[in-house]
């Protein structure tokens, strides 16, 4: 047991110009003097990167981690505050370091300070392995949006990206270009939040639709049902209020089943229709009798009340081609007569 080195209670290496503290029995570990945590990629950070976008989705999921991108890149850029660095001189100092942590291999292709634009090249990220591990196909959100917060920050001018190569996609590194813009993860928040609520309009909208749809259906597969009462006599029903599609929807569907029941007299019932009778419900009623009669069916109008009646009179729609009765009753009645029978 004497021989058996023990591990130090703390302990402190530096890599490159990077340096790691730990501190064993506090259990603290450091990353250039201020607390840091290690995870595991292909565990720990893919179960928290699952679970999130289980929860958010994957789009909102991709914005999170896009905007922690970019404020990271904004605290980042504030490293070297304390130092006169230009520019290039602080871009230059943070490329070891992001190879140090296991970022990846960043190199900066070309950086304009005067026109404020950059190309990054990032290869072997951890981003781009937690994707191969969630078998992911698109391109990188975080880098993309850290590295255009850490130019904000340096640069002093809103910047933002645009992936032009993705290792996800299959290319030999993620290459970034970056460039002056408008765009900010504040509006992509706010631009995600419209299209969601978009979404859920249109999404009410189509089942507001839909519903009203099968209702429709079911009220013109109930509404005015032609019922045989008796041998060559039968009933149709009139219900609520008529407008151009339903006018025309029960017209068609009462003269197409007429023939089926070889009646001589169709009692049309207009005590459940609306008093305040519309053109469509009368240009209706005229059609289904003028048709009926091509096909040697007499109508028989019942139910008329006296509002409907004045109704009717004042639309100019000619009643004397039908035979009128107050009730249902009497308007079966006649048709039973004419037959030359009776209920005894």
């Amino acid at each position: 047991m004497g021989n058996q080195m023990e591990t130090p209670e703390k302990d402190s290496i530096k890599v490159g110009a990077t340096s790691f503290n730990w501190d064993i029995n506090e259990g603290l570990f450091e990353y250039e003097g201020s607390d840091a945590v290690l995870f595991w990629i292909k565990t720990s950070m893919k179960t928290f990167l699952d679970t999130m976008e289980e929860v958010t989705g994957t789009e909102a999921a991709n914005l999170v981690i896009e905007t922690a991108g970019y404020r990271q890149g904004i605290i980042v850029s504030q490293y070297f505050g304390d130092e006169a660095l230009s520019p290039q001189e602080m871009l230059s100092r943070l490329i070891p370091r992001y190879a140090a942590a296991g970022w990846g291999r960043v190199s900066i292709i070309e950086f304009n300070e005067k026109e404020k634009t950059a190309v990054v090249q990032i290869k072997n990220s951890w981003e781009f392995k937690l994707n191969k591990q969630q078998e992911k196909v698109n391109h990188d959100y975080f880098f993309p949006g850290h590295f255009a917060g850490l130019l904000t920050g340096i640069l002093g001018e809103n910047i933002w990206y645009k992936v032009t190569q993705s290792q996800t996609e299959n290319d030999d590194c993620c290459e970034i270009s970056l460039f002056p813009s408008n765009k900010t993860v504040t509006e992509n928040i706010h631009e995600l939040s419209k299209t969601k609520e978009q979404r859920q309009i249109e999404l009410l909208e189509q089942k507001v639709a839909d519903r009203t749809q099968e209702l429709t259906d079911v009220i013109n597969e109930i509404s005015s049902p032609i019922i045989p009462v008796l041998d060559k006599i039968i009933v149709v029903p009139l219900l609520g209020k008529y407008e151009e599609n339903r006018s025309e929807e029960l017209t068609n569907k009462i003269l197409s089943q007429l023939p089926d029941h070889k009646a001589s007299y169709m009692v049309l019932d207009l005590t459940g229709i609306d008093e305040d009778i519309s053109e469509y419900s009368i240009d209706m009623i005229h059609k289904l009798g003028v048709s009926a009669s091509l096909l040697g069916t007499e109508t028989v109008l019942v139910g008329i009340s006296p509002k409907m009646g004045i109704k009717l009179t004042q639309s100019h729609f000619d009643l004397s081609g039908f035979n009128c009765f107050s009730t249902l009753q009497h308007g079966i009645y006649y048709a039973l007569g004419r037959e030359g029978r009776q209920i005894i």
